[in-house]
């Protein structure tokens, strides 16, 4: 994947004669490179500022660091977190999330709604109980959802009334139902009782809605996901021929000379930086972080004898034996390529507006071998 990338990173920025035939390649390098991240077209920027979930950019930094490269890959489960926002917009404990996203190959692996707690209400309730039960129900019938088919118990527990803060409830069930059948979803009820069940009135605890309160404490569904697209093996296969790398079958196009060309093969091979910059090519209107990363390319040559500071496999020590030797006809060097790849994170708003985390497998280089 990453001499993907770099190839349609060349193409996008290469000077053509033509300015209409620089457009259509640059457009062309543009649609391929989004289809390495999963899209057919970049998401639409939001109409106007919005501030992601804090919790997704507390995630975001705690999986990976500023260039977006992962740093804690046992952290996520699946590659890829989604946040959804409340669309009631209601001062009652009701709550709808719209699916629509959700592509219909993601396997949900877990579904959380996050309600943020507000301060108790100062009325007697609290000196009399310091726990409320808090349950979260399925809505399985909108205009009846206290009948007793109307609903479906997902998670309940005691919550205290001494703090405010976060609270989560696991409601994978439903959320699997939703997007097997969207017309299923009729969203979400939760309910306040006393220790003895009996109901609240007023409820001393009271959760942030949609209305009235600031957005970072908005009702939220967070998804973990898994889209079934992996990192393949390493990419030696991506550079035909016996080429050192891609930039060899470039280099006529980009205006390299033949001597810069021939000083290139002269250099060992090595790891050489490589900025994606997400603004220049048009994508910083959603891409929330990082704003750009260092992929890294490798280049150089392989001369014989391969020493272990070219990390050589056991193939390229013999390719290059062959190749001094002349023991056999048409038989190259070895090629300097990736030996070891990370993988990249992306925060992004999508063409709702809902915030996802997503990871990229085998995006950076992460050290260069002679293969």
């Amino acid at each position: 994947m990453l001499g993907t990338v770099l190839l349609l990173l060349a193409l996008a920025r290469m000077a053509c004669p033509s300015p209409a035939s620089v457009a259509s390649r640059r457009a062309e390098a543009l649609k391929k490179l989004l289809e390495v991240f999963g899209m057919e077209d970049p998401p639409a920027p939001p109409t106007h500022f919005k501030q992601p979930p804090q919790y997704m950019v507390d995630l975001f930094n705690t999986v990976a660091n500023a260039d977006g490269v992962t740093k804690n890959p046992d952290i996520l489960e699946g590659n890829t977190v989604r946040s959804f926002l409340d669309k009631t917009h209601s001062e009652e404990m009701r709550f709808l999330f719209v699916l629509s996203s959700v592509a219909k190959n993601e396997k949900i692996l877990t579904a959380e709604l996050h309600l943020f707690r507000l301060w108790p209400r100062l009325t007697d309730g609290p000196k009399r109980h310091h726990f409320c039960q808090v349950s979260v129900y399925q809505v399985l019938e909108k205009d009846k959802p206290d009948t007793p088919g109307g609903k479906k118990l997902l998670a309940a527990r005691l919550v205290s009334l001494q703090t405010s803060g976060w609270e989560v409830f696991a409601i994978t069930p439903a959320v699997r139902d939703w997007t097997e059948d969207e017309s299923s979803n009729q969203g979400l009820l939760v309910t306040v009782q006393g220790p003895g069940k009996s109901p609240l009135d007023p409820p001393p605890l009271q959760f942030a809605s949609g209305r009235g309160h600031h957005e970072s404490k908005k009702p939220m569904l967070v998804l973990f996901t898994d889209d079934g697209r992996r990192g393949a093996s390493l990419p030696t296969a991506a550079f035909p021929g016996g080429s050192h790398n891609w930039h060899d079958s470039l280099m006529p196009e980009l205006g390299r000379s033949r001597s810069t060309r021939s000083l290139d093969r002269l250099q060992p091979c090595q790891r050489h930086p490589l900025s994606v910059d997400f603004e220049e090519i048009g994508w910083s209107g959603w891409i929330i972080s990082p704003r750009g990363y260092n992929a890294f390319h490798c280049k150089g040559s392989c001369p014989f004898p391969l020493g272990e500071n070219m990390r050589p496999t056991n193939h390229a020590t013999v390719q290059s034996i062959i190749n001094a030797l002349k023991l056999s006809e048409g038989v190259s060097t070895p090629c300097c390529v990736p030996d070891k790849l990370f993988s990249i994170n992306l925060l992004y708003f999508d063409d709702d507006e809902n915030v996802v985390l997503k990871q990229y497998d085998d995006m950076v280089a992460a050290s260069c071998g002679c293969h």
